[in-house]
């Protein structure tokens, strides 16, 4: 029986990885759940999973985990230090889906018991891709890609040699405002930018595809993944999100990855590597889909995929001041102090500003030296922001 823990069990990664345990409940033993603020789910989770403790990122959540919890015989405890030790605790594999640089240091508290990070939170290879393989190295424990893009490129690299690959295309839905007008876009809705056209993922991670910054964190995700250079990476348009990525190899031939737009896909192939098994997942009827359509991004529509660029050629602590200047300018916008575009404006400020850190080129090899860089960003998109919005 397999140990496993999911940390962000009650977001829509989570809740899938769940989906997929329960339906082969006798193979697995459930040792933490973490959560936010949705204490009935993650409290009747960690109920049904019969998990050994059940955790909430919120302190002040806890007396409500607690009565949720009576009875049976699960622990519930909160708060940064609580996730810690809930990674502490030994599990063969754990799901790493908690959203933003939250999922940073459980990650890498999991990793130091040589366990297997199925790692779904992109933000910790974006802020501190290089301290990630250094613990990977020292601990003999194995990162696994749980982003469908990224998943799509390690099953298309099984049997083959990197050295081979020339390019890597990973593909974006176009997000809600995908067939808009650039002159609308600066005006759209905070209501407006939570619909995604293909996938039904949290608001947040929603209003990211919309502005892309999605697939730019991605970008950078897969140069740290695979190891491949900033100019082997492309990204295309496809609105029909069922081709995940292609790479291309130097003999001129493209391996595509197929599959419906079911995160269940990625996730299942993550929990059950080396091998395959049978997944609730839709089978594609081509004859029927008839055409799959594919075109070029418009950096005016997508500014964040050229400030990813920017981040790769910077390397350092610029994925960092990326990853934390896109989570504050993100905050803005939810309520409402900036506009739609104004998110990337911000970014781009910042990681000018930070340029001149006297840190900003050194290769992340401890955890404070992120958070450090975090916390200064985070307080300079707020200035920034403020100045934007004295300006009117």
């Amino acid at each position: 029986m397999r140990k496993v823990s999911i940390f962000g069990a009650t977001g829509s990664i989570g809740q899938n990885t769940i989906d997929l345990i329960r339906r082969d409940a006798g193979a697995y033993q459930t040792v933490a759940l973490t959560g936010g603020r949705n204490i009935e789910r993650l409290a009747q989770d960690a109920r049904d999973l019969r998990a050994e403790v059940a955790v909430t990122a919120y302190p002040e959540c806890l007396n409500d985990l607690r009565d949720a919890l009576v009875g049976s015989g699960v622990e519930a405890a909160a708060g940064p230090e609580a996730l810690i030790e809930a990674a502490d605790r030994p599990a063969d594999w754990i799901m790493s889906a908690i959203v933003g640089a939250a999922g940073l240091a459980p990650g890498l508290a999991a990793l130091r018991h040589g366990t297997t990070l199925a790692l779904a939170n992109k933000e910790s290879l974006v802020a501190a891709g290089a301290l990630l393989h250094s613990e990977v190295a020292k601990h003999n424990a194995r990162l696994l890609p749980v982003d469908s893009e990224h998943s799509a490129v390690f099953q298309a690299l099984v049997g083959e040699d990197i050295n081979a690959v020339e390019r890597i295309i990973i593909t974006a839905s176009g997000g809600a405002f995908r067939d808009w007008p650039f002159e609308d876009i600066a005006n759209a809705t905070i209501a407006q930018a939570s619909a995604h056209p293909n996938w039904n993922m949290g608001q947040r991670i929603t209003i990211d595809s919309a502005s892309m910054f999605n697939k730019a964190m991605e970008v950078i995700e897969t140069k740290e993944f695979f190891g491949v250079s900033p100019e082997q990476i492309e990204v295309l348009v496809h609105p029909q999100s069922m081709v995940h990525a292609l790479v291309g190899f130097n003999d001129g031939a493209l391996m595509a990855h197929l599959g419906a737009p079911d995160m269940r896909h990625a996730i299942g192939y993550a929990l059950h590597w080396p091998d395959r098994k049978l997944l609730p997942v839709e089978r594609l009827n081509l004859a029927k889909i008839g055409q799959l359509e594919f075109r070029d991004p418009d950096l005016r529509h997508y500014p964040a995929l050229r400030l990813a660029q920017d981040v790769m050629r910077g390397g350092g602590l610029m994925g960092a001041v990326f990853n934390a200047a896109k989570e504050r300018a993100l905050d803005h916008f939810i309520a409402g102090h900036i506009g739609f575009l104004q998110m990337a404006d911000v970014v781009e400020e910042l990681m000018t500003l930070m340029s001149n850190h006297s840190e900003i080129g050194r290769a992340p090899d401890d955890l404070q030296t992120v958070l450090t860089m975090d916390a200064l960003t985070r307080q300079g998109a707020d200035d920034v922001v403020t100045a934007l919005r004295k300006k009117g």
